[in-house]
């Protein structure tokens, strides 16, 4: 039984922009090899952190919503350790009413970029 799943990790500010895609991809790619599917995925870009990690004070921050095996979170975290590109990272399972929020909050951003495409 497949599950909801939602990670938001962050990436050294380091990258160049096409080295945070592939680090991306290879995130998206795992989920897919592994017999899950992702649901949604959003670049967030280069964003100021909280506090300092590692004595960096801004990161790329991905969010990737998707589904799996409740195995398979276990192996995903672990290439997050591994990856020194990945600098914090954060996996949650979502529940039946985060799944219907973070539908609703795309639905609410789609149509707001299709009134802007019509301005």
């Amino acid at each position: 039984m497949l599950k909801q799943y939602e990670t938001v990790f962050i990436a050294t500010p380091i990258l160049s922009e096409s080295q945070m895609k592939e680090a991306a991809a290879k995130y998206s790619s795992l989920v897919t090899e592994n017999g899950g599917e992702i649901v949604y995925e959003e670049d967030w870009g280069l964003r100021k952190l909280a506090y300092p990690i590692q004595k960096k004070t801004t990161g790329f921050y991905h969010l990737i919503e998707f589904r799996a095996e409740p195995e398979f979170v276990a192996k995903f975290e672990t290439q997050f350790k591994r990856d020194e590109r990945i600098i914090r990272f954060q996996t949650v399972s979502m529940d039946k009413d985060a799944v219907a929020y973070a539908e609703r909050r795309r639905n609410k951003k789609a149509a707001a970029t299709e009134e802007s495409k019509e301005e």
